[in-house]
């Protein structure tokens, strides 16, 4: 009889243990307005790898509990348990304190419709002032290419043959980082007459920034671009991240620069599973007038479908344009 008293003890310890493995995060299901509204960001929103913490092992013990626990909190000196006599310090006010409404935190994202149809735009838009100027979608049989590169400059060669051969005129928005260590790539961008605008100099999120921090970010970028070109930057600027609110958007607006936002863009910061194929797809399911396409200078299966989406493109009848052509809404 002990013996069997002894196996259904350990039996219960164990089945406790375990409930403690499994994963409660919570995620927004496929499908719900949540997950339809989430834009591109540059890091996976979870970690691939599970925390230790996760993973609860039990420890075998030979000897019954005579009498149960009270609780399942397991204390870190079962000899000694010290409860908390002192309730925590009362968060901090200056943390706590709600954000003005300029400083509301945003992430440009677009709901994608029908092929053909140009998508849904974030409501906040709608509450834009004639002096934060921003643009995201043009009009007519016209496609603006946007190729951002503020990580690795992959396949060069491959993109500006691509470009040249297909005679298409692109919008680059570099990081003053980039073209201070690559001071020929942006010559050789310049030489082929494409358009480069502004993308800070270290590509750091605008809402954790003072307002000089955002000046300087800003400022760095026009002097070094100048050092190498000999030229002022064009003043067309875009958000890193595609974070903003509405003061940065002001502050940037009160610079001279019109922020550029996007119709089209995809998670090609990851591998792609079908390679060039799916940057392809991607860019031609969501096709429309006045499509403003986000790419990234560093995805190796863009610059491999560029020559393809190029021609594809100018096949549907649209031509491509440069982002100094759109204006921001009165």
């Amino acid at each position: 009889m002990i013996k069997h008293t002894h196996k259904a003890a350990l039996l219960i310890v164990l089945s406790v243990s375990l409930v403690g493995c499994a994963d409660i995060s919570l995620t927004a299901p496929v499908g719900t307005e949540a997950a339809s509204k989430a834009s591109p960001v540059i890091s996976p929103r979870f970690s691939p790898t599970p925390s230790p913490t996760q993973t609860v092992r039990p420890s075998p013990t030979t000897t019954p509990a005579p009498t149960p626990q009270p609780t399942t909190v397991p204390s870190a000196s079962p000899a000694t348990p010290t409860p908390s006599a002192t309730p925590k310090a009362t968060a901090d006010p200056a943390k706590t304190k709600p954000l003005p409404a300029d400083r509301t935190p945003y992430s440009w994202y677009y709901m994608k419709k029908k092929t053909g149809q140009v998508p849904d735009f974030p409501h906040e838009t709608k509450s834009f002032t004639s002096d934060q100027k921003a643009v995201w979608v043009g009009t007519g049989k016209k496609v603006y290419l946007t190729i951002d590169a503020g990580g690795p400059l992959i396949e060069v060669d491959l993109m500006l043959k691509s470009l040249k051969e297909n005679n298409v005129k692109a919008n680059f928005f570099i990081t003053g980082n980039n073209i201070k260590k690559n001071p020929d790539y942006l010559k050789r961008i310049v030489a082929d007459g494409h358009y480069v605008a502004n993308h800070t100099m270290t590509h750091t999120d605008f809402n954790d920034l003072t307002d000089d921090q955002i000046r300087k970010e800003i400022k760095d970028f026009e002097v070094v671009y100048k050092q190498i070109t000999g030229k002022e930057v064009g003043n067309y600027f875009r958000f890193p991240y595609g974070h903003y609110n509405a003061h940065n958007l002001s502050l940037v607006s009160d610079m001279g620069y019109t922020s550029v936002f996007w119709s089209t863009a995809m998670r090609d910061w990851e591998p792609r599973a079908n390679g060039a194929e799916d940057p392809y797809n991607d860019i031609m399911n969501n096709l429309h007038d006045g499509n403003v396409i986000l790419m990234h200078q560093g995805s190796v299966e863009n610059m491999q479908a560029l020559d393809r989406i190029c021609k594809e493109i100018k096949k549907r009848g649209y031509e491509f344009g440069l982002v100094t052509e759109l204006q921001p809404k009165k």
